[in-house]
């Protein structure tokens, strides 16, 4: 068996300890639906209500720090040999960071984030002018610097240890200068087997949630039925496009899907921008960046502290529901991001991957959640009804109000299938990355396995039943993630601070 895997470059134990731990999990998941769901779904409430203000202190502190490094001397220090260079342009790069980290995200809460808030903002009166001004502001800040900079730092950590110091590419090398050589050994083993699991459950459950909003975009435009049946073949229509990208590796599959994806994401915005408001997405864009900015510092550290449970409720639904959960991706987004960047300096990678993205993120939100308010502010209910009835239609309803909305909605499911599929891919190069002990160019049939992999799990848990539960699961897994995070922050210093500059 070991000589086997060690011809597939596989880690034995990293490999065996997270399929079995992903097969138990499920078979657990599946046989004790209603057990698995209450215990972890009370673990999350637990961790939320005493320690929030943790996430919170946290992800500030992740942005404060890879701001820091921004401006330090460290800056000039290249991922990688000091004569190495960037394999991929800009254009290449920023599609491969937009379509692995959040593309998806913003498709799936682009219209519907900022009509919730409007309808239940965190303070104040809901549907009035403040509010909708606070429900801008809240996602900017949800989808803004702060996840980027939890990214940046698992990414810049690894690109840093494994192309400048020669370390697998793997999140144990994270820990290379505190633990040194045992990263080797079965602590090593254990953080990745824990990065593996991770990243498989949120991929599956994302591939899950997200074959219901593709359903949900094609009964809406052809009248395909929302059912399991359907949503489970959408799932496997998924993973074989996923399959089949991967197999082509890196540098066509993943990279062209990335190109593709992005050039309709945009064909999309820019058709939104000039059939909706145009006038008030633009001024609305320039008032929420300089309102985010000026909020950025008070919404850092906001722990409802003095407030009612009400807005407590709201800060652990939705802010510390959000940290927790880019926590838990860190690790897969993280090292797809290190995989894509070697050659580049340091502040060039975090001025590319903080700020770009979430500069499309801001564009993205002001056309869309811009557009969608304006439509509900003018017409009450018009887009609301549609976000209370099902999130996963709040795009589509909106659609309908402009012309060529047939069209526009069917362009828009192929997107999403098109992110899901880069997701899954993207995912099944880390998980493979990461079961191989690093390995940059794993034997073919492995990615083939994780991608598979994926899919089953969460056609299985659909089917079946628990994607809720492991979902909820995945977000315990921020806790310690976490922990793991400001350790990496120390560790990647503490390197840095060993640089002959």
């Amino acid at each position: 068996m070991k000589k086997y895997m060690k011809q597939f470059n596989v880690q034995p134990v990293v490999f065996l300890l997270s399929v079995g731990t992903i097969a138990a999990l499920c078979a657990f998941t599946i046989i004790f639906r209603t057990t698995t769901a209450n215990f972890f779904s009370n673990l999350q409430h637990e961790i939320v209500k005493n320690l929030g203000w943790f996430y919170i202190l946290a992800m500030s502190g992740f942005l404060i720090f890879i701001i820091f490094l921004l401006f330090s001397k460290y800056g000039q220090i290249r991922l990688g040999s000091d004569d190495s260079r960037p394999k991929y342009s800009y254009f290449t790069w920023f599609a491969m960071l937009f379509s692995a980290g959040m593309g998806i995200g913003l498709l799936y809460y682009g219209v519907a984030e900022p009509i919730l808030h409007y309808m239940s903002p965190p303070l104040g009166r809901p549907e009035t002018m403040h509010a909708a001004r606070t429900s801008m502001g809240v996602t900017f800040f949800h989808w803004g610097l702060h996840p980027w900079a939890c990214y940046s730092l698992v990414g810049l950590g690894l690109a840093y240890f494994s192309f400048r110091k020669k370390l697998p590419l793997s999140l144990r090398s994270l820990f290379h200068p505190i633990l040194g050589e045992r990263i080797h050994g079965w602590a090593g083993h254990l953080i990745d087997t824990t990065a593996v699991v991770s990243t498989l459950f949120g991929v599956a459950t994302s591939l899950g949630v997200g074959a219901m909003q593709v359903n949900a975009g094609l009964d809406r435009v052809f009248g395909f039925a929302v059912s399991p049946t359907n949503q489970m073949m959408l799932i496997i229509g998924i993973t074989m496009l996923a399959t089949i990208s991967v197999v082509t590796g890196l540098d066509v599959g993943i990279r062209r899907l990335s190109e593709a994806n992005l050039c309709l994401a945009g064909l999309i915005l820019l058709f939104t921008f000039f059939v909706g408001p145009t006038q008030f997405i633009l001024n609305s864009l320039v008032e929420n960046i300089g309102h985010y900015l000026q909020t950025l510092p008070s919404n850092s550290f906001w722990t409802a502290t003095l407030e009612s449970d009400v807005q407590r409720k709201w800060l652990g639904d939705w802010t510390v529901f959000y940290w927790a959960w880019w926590i838990a991706w860190s690790p897969f987004v993280g090292l797809f991001i290190a995989r894509v960047s070697e050659g580049r300096t340091l502040r060039e990678f975090i001025m590319g991957v903080l700020f770009v993205p979430t500069t499309l993120g801001f564009i993205w939100f002001s056309v869309f959640g811009g557009s969608a308010l304006h439509l509900e502010m003018l017409n009450s209910g018009v887009i609301s009804g549609a976000v209370d009835k099902n999130v996963a239609t709040a795009i589509f309803a909106m659609f309908d109000q402009f012309p060529l909305s047939s069209l526009l909605s069917m362009l828009t499911v192929i997107c999403i299938m098109l992110f899901f599929v880069t997701s899954s891919d993207s995912a099944s190069l880390v998980i493979d990355t990461i079961a191989s002990g690093g390995a940059k160019n794993p034997h073919v049939s492995q990615r083939i396995f994780w991608a598979v992999t994926e899919g089953f799990v969460a056609a299985l848990l659909l089917v079946a039943g628990g994607l809720n539960a492991l979902q909820t699961a995945t977000l315990t897994t921020a806790l310690p993630f976490t922990i793991v995070l400001i350790i990496a922050a120390f560790s990647l210093l503490r390197a840095l601070s060993k640089e002959k500059l």
